[in-house]
């Protein structure tokens, strides 16, 4: 290329910049991450190695984070050769520590959490999603409390444990954590649970599954004779979470067990109606089909839409409701009211629907 066309392309470049419109988030964003507020990031500061597969990731995030409440999670995106990868993750820490906590146990044959766990050095920058999940303590507390645990289920309850051992250790007398893994190396937490235990009114007890075998109801019973006079928060494998809220149902009072679930948000098989999407700020129009996500009608049609998990955790493909209704995939729940932010990757049109995108 010679120089007049290099001159040429700079300055095509240069009127490029003095004529695209940017928001004061993109300029806030292009400065640093952690200030943007449309697409929240964290920097990784902080290691801490919990068990051989196991590891905390401390991370600063900006200063306007949401707070949330013990026992929820966040979403947390990663670059992986160029795209973004987006899974869920307990917050281990308490609401009022400066950074924030999440701790990633390796998944057998996870790109993601092995990425997370063992490939993640200090200084990497990822995307936050916003606190979600409704796996947490009432108020007031509960005065007999029993949490059931196994393997990196500890994680949500972990973080209710540490705000109560701070802020209320009173909560905790009489309190019993159920705790299970393979052998006591490989207990997440192991050493801290067990002086959390030793300075507080926590009983613990730790299942080692190598020599006991695994948690079961039966065994529940033996550990823990009132259990059903107690309200218990349990989250572990599916298997184990389906015996618990079997032997409830069957032997206790259903609403007093309360279940988290690793599980990816389901979408509705019969979610909205459908109709015809218009995108304001594109004007491409897609018909969406009964149950189908904004997002797929509009690629579908050519729109160039914004994405990041597709999961409707990381609050990157927003657009504005101008009118019209949309349905929740995941809740059922109707959205109408103009103005109204819809994440248009779980969303599907009730009727004809105007969103600014």
């Amino acid at each position: 290329m010679g120089v007049l066309g290099t001159i040429g392309r700079r300055a095509q470049v240069a009127a490029g910049w003095l004529t695209t419109p940017l928001l004061p988030d993109d300029l806030l964003g292009t400065l640093n991450p952690l200030w943007s507020t449309r697409e929240p990031h964290a920097r990784v500061v902080g290691l801490r190695r919990e068990t051989a597969d196991t590891t905390t990731l401390l991370l600063r995030t900006g200063v306007k984070r949401p707070a949330h409440r013990p026992g929820q999670f966040v979403g947390v995106g990663v670059r992986i050769d160029g795209v973004w990868q987006w899974r869920t993750y307990s917050v281990t820490s308490r609401p009022s520590d400066p950074l924030l906590a999440v701790t990633v146990t390796v998944v057998p044959g996870g790109s993601v959490s092995g990425r997370l766990a063992h490939g993640t050095p200090v200084g990497t920058l990822l995307r936050i999603g916003p606190p979600a999940g409704e796996f947490v303590l009432p108020e007031p507390v509960p005065e007999k409390l029993l949490f059931l645990t196994a393997g990196s289920g500890i994680t949500p309850v972990m973080g209710m444990l540490r705000e109560l051992a701070a802020s209320r250790p009173e909560a905790l007398d009489g309190a019993v954590l159920v705790h299970c893994d393979r052998t006591s190396p490989e207990l997440i937490f192991g050493p801290e649970l067990r002086a959390m235990a030793a300075s507080t009114g926590l009983r613990l007890v730790e299942r080692h599954t190598s020599t006991g075998g695994r948690l079961t109801p039966d065994c529940l019973t033996d550990a823990v004779p009132d259990w059903a006079a107690r309200q218990a928060w349990a989250c572990g494998p599916a298997g184990m979470l389906d015996a618990f809220t079997e032997r409830w149902a069957r032997a206790g009072d259903p609403d007093a067990l309360h279940v988290e679930r690793f599980t990816p948000p389901a979408i509705a098989a019969d979610g909205a109606p459908g109709g015809r999407v218009r995108f304001t700020t594109s004007g491409i129009e897609a018909d969406a089909g009964p149950g189908e996500p904004l997002m797929a009608a509009g690629e579908a049609a050519g729109a160039l839409l914004p994405n990041g998990c597709r999961m409707g955790i990381c609050h990157t493909c927003v657009g504005k409701l101008r009118s019209g209704a949309v349905r929740d995939l995941r809740t059922g729940d109707l959205h109408d009211t103009p103005g109204e932010p819809v994440r248009t990757c779980v969303s599907g049109a009730a009727g004809d629907v105007d969103i600014e995108l």
